[in-house]
């Protein structure tokens, strides 16, 4: 507890956008979001008043950071599992906790748990020994998927042949059937230690070179009736695995109904919309959930939202600053979250937030913003 207000502590392990925009809304809840950072130049250690500077590899320093802490929260899932369990072990109270986050953490463990649990996922198998069997029955192309760290693309091969399968050897990976989709949703729910949980509307997500690069709520033409089977799906599973905070649920639609795809147990990038578009940010019922304070209203602002990812482009142009000058001279009512990150090609620097009635002007206007703010034209 905070004595100069008497409000609580919430600290978040890593100092990314997802901490920066974590702690805005920590802002008006009265509180400054703690954040450990490995550096000073990291994007919430840019903006928050209360950092630390230290390795989430580090039980030292991760001790030292939960001390005074009413939670402990993560921006990211790449803490070891036994060092969030020796900070549970003290006392402190950290979400998710270590025997959920495994889930989100690991893909083996999280394939075996959805299968335990009857959730709909696709084939799979738990080694690349596995691989002829795979083929025979569910053809080429094989997708192989890193155990454990991938991200945005990375650590995941599509294998057309056993001579891909020979280019991994070594590396941990599961092999998953090649799912033929319709398209990509993602389902967020929140759920407190008390057990109250809320969920966003189902939206769509649409990806490129393995980098989401927009997400639109609601997901258009989605059936009420698969909308809420997604937002149950959320649900049970965040009960089942015993989340606390935020849980993300990457779906595939198929012909013949869901697939789970991923789990991500932080705010994550298909909720970003929700800072403008739902009653409350996927950020602030974050927080909320973690201290165990009432869900707040996951209803949308406007009929149609569409969030666009700014990735860095390449070298030279006008400056970034000139670039929000003529976007917003152009479109007034495209709104910008810029994450202090240094530009490097394709990576995530950003992303604009455009609400309105009609599906089709909105999306057009946050790709046009988007474009503008990673090429300068």
């Amino acid at each position: 507890m905070d004595g100069r207000t008497g409000l609580p502590v919430v600290g978040m392990v890593g100092g990314g956008q997802l901490a920066r925009m974590t702690h805005q809304a920590a802002v008006a809840l009265g509180q400054s979001l703690r954040v450990l950072a490995e550096s000073a130049d990291d994007s919430a250690a840019l903006v928050a008043a209360d950092v630390r500077l230290g390795s989430h590899l580090d039980l030292a320093a991760l001790r030292e950071f939960a001390d005074g802490c009413d939670a402990v929260t993560f921006d990211h899932e790449h803490v070891p599992g036994e060092l969030i369990r020796a900070l549970e072990k003290d006392g402190f109270k950290v979400y998710p906790p270590a025997d959920a986050l495994i889930f989100a953490q690991d893909k083996r463990r999280m394939r075996e748990r959805l299968g335990a649990l009857g959730a709909p996922m696709p084939g799979w198998r738990p080694s690349p020994s596995d691989i002829s069997e795979m083929s025979e029955e569910y053809g080429w192309p094989v997708v192989a998927k890193a155990a454990r760290g991938g991200y945005d693309g990375r650590g995941v091969w599509m294998l057309s042949s056993m001579a891909d399968v020979a280019a991994l050897d070594g590396k941990d990976i599961i092999l998953e059937q090649r799912v033929p989709l319709r398209r990509e949703l993602a389902a967020l729910v929140a759920r407190s230690p008390f057990g109250q949980v809320a969920a966003y509307p189902v939206v769509e997500t649409v990806q490129r070179d393995g980098i989401c690069v927009e997400v639109i709520a609601p997901a258009p033409g989605l059936p009420e009736e698969r909308a809420l089977e997604a937002q149950q799906l959320a649900i049970d599973l965040a009960t089942a695995l015993g989340v606390v905070g935020l849980l993300a649920v990457e779906l595939f639609e198929t012909d013949e109904g869901l697939v789970v795809n991923e789990l991500a147990m932080r705010p994550h990038n298909s909720g970003h919309w929700t800072i403008e578009g739902a009653r409350t940010s996927q950020f602030e019922q974050h927080l909320r959930a973690v201290l165990d304070y009432p869900m707040g209203e996951t209803t949308l602002t406007a009929p149609v939202v569409v969030m666009a990812n700014v990735l860095g482009g390449p070298a030279g142009g006008i400056s970034i600053d000139e670039r929000l000058h003529h976007l917003f001279a152009e479109d007034p009512g495209a709104r910008v979250h810029l994450y202090g990150k240094q530009v490097r090609p394709g990576r995530k620097i950003g992303h604009v937030t455009v609400l309105g009635d009609d599906l089709s002007s909105v999306r057009a206007r946050a790709a046009r913003a988007a474009r503008w703010l990673q090429e300068g034209e």
